[in-house]
């Protein structure tokens, strides 16, 4: 923040804190670095402990209804055992590894709708805690993340928007405890049968698990259904893959396989629209293997039925980020502008900062 924050917990008079970032980019599995500084008060204070974590709001399944709850998910101790003297400056530098599945929160130099991101500082004197000041975090995709994105707006799709959900996605190993969700309105030429699209990424040192949920169509005869597909790309496969051909593919491994099931149900397959009047021309290599980036299983895989998603409810008793320069008419052009604003995470998190927080 560019303004010292007093630490309220600790009476008029108090020290203050100011966290300063060095840079407020970053993107998974990378750094975040900047230094804490503390300002003595009227006398002199014993700090238990510095402390900084990343925090966001997580959607979360209530007995009665959803709610948006505050979530720490990474923090790092900066310092501990410190005697502040009266009037004294301290600076106190920091670096937080960001975790690979930390959520996207920024493309093409906007903010994502829906998402925030934070670090927040904490102070410790005699067993009172203040959660002091609050800077904004602006997360951005991994390359092959950011491939994928431009692909789904290379096809059609339209964003709508993005949200995280408190749970864990079966046959996949999670160290957060929710996942992210980028929504989107179907491609035209999809949209016969789907009417929306969720993409979530799972990220590693070695790669990335992407999971496709669909919100399908109910035909004459046939209810709507969700329908699931999980395939994973390494990060080699950043620069060497037709990712448009690719993520086609894959979205057409999974309406293909639910056709296969409900022959004869009334359910219409996605048009193979691509070169008639009214839709986008096909892209370079489509129809063509897209090696590297396999889908788990076998044909069929990700029928209805096998819900990957396992929410935990709980009953309550920069970036050397190529996309940034592309900027806001990347975004439009991919199908992203209409969905993202510039916005404070402040204004995001809202008034209620640290209360209803969940571990």
């Amino acid at each position: 923040m560019v303004f010292k924050k007093m630490l309220g917990a600790f009476g008029v008079g108090g020290p203050s804190v100011d966290t300063v970032l060095s840079n407020p980019s970053t993107r998974p599995g990378l750094m975040l670095g900047g230094q804490v500084n503390l300002t003595g008060s009227s006398h002199d204070v014993e700090i238990d402990h510095v402390t900084v974590g990343l925090v966001t709001r997580v959607e979360i399944d209530g007995a009665d209804e959803d709610y948006d709850a505050l979530i720490e998910f990474h923090r790092v101790q900066v310092a501990g055992g410190l005697n502040l003297r009266e009037g004294q400056q301290l600076s106190l530098p920091f670096q937080v590894a960001v975790p690979w599945e930390t959520p996207v929160t920024d493309l093409y130099g906007q903010h994502l709708y829906g998402m925030t991101m934070g670090l927040r500082t904490e102070v410790a004197i005699h067993g009172a805690v203040d959660k002091g000041d609050l800077d904004s975090v602006h997360v951005h995709p991994l390359p092959v993340q950011e491939r994928i994105l431009e692909a789904f707006g290379r096809l059609g799709f339209q964003f709508k928007s993005a949200d995280l959900e408190r749970g864990h996605i079966a046959g996949l190993h999670q160290t957060l405890p929710f996942y992210q969700e980028i929504e989107y309105y179907a491609a035209p030429q999809y949209a016969n049968a789907v009417s929306e699209v969720e993409l979530t990424f799972v990220a590693t040192e070695h790669g990335v698990d992407v999971v496709l949920e669909f919100d399908k169509r109910g035909g004459l005869f046939t209810g709507g259904h969700d329908s699931f597909g999980r395939y994973h790309a390494t990060h080699a496969d950043t620069d060497r893959l037709d990712w448009a051909a690719q993520v086609d593919t894959w979205l057409r491994q999974v309406l293909d396989g639910y056709q296969s099931l409900h022959a004869g149900s009334g359910y219409a397959p996605p048009a193979q629209s691509y070169g008639t009047p009214g839709y986008p021309p096909p892209p370079p290599g489509f129809g063509q293997p897209a090696y590297g980036a396999a889908g788990y299983g076998h044909p069929g895989y990700g029928h209805p039925g096998e819900h990957y998603k396992e929410e935990h409810h709980e009953h309550r008793s920069g970036p050397g980020m190529g996309a940034v320069a592309a900027g806001v008419v990347g975004g439009a052009a991919l199908g992203f502008a209409g969905g993202m604003v510039a916005e404070e995470v402040f204004d995001s998190f809202g008034d209620d900062e640290g209360s209803n927080e969940e571990a």
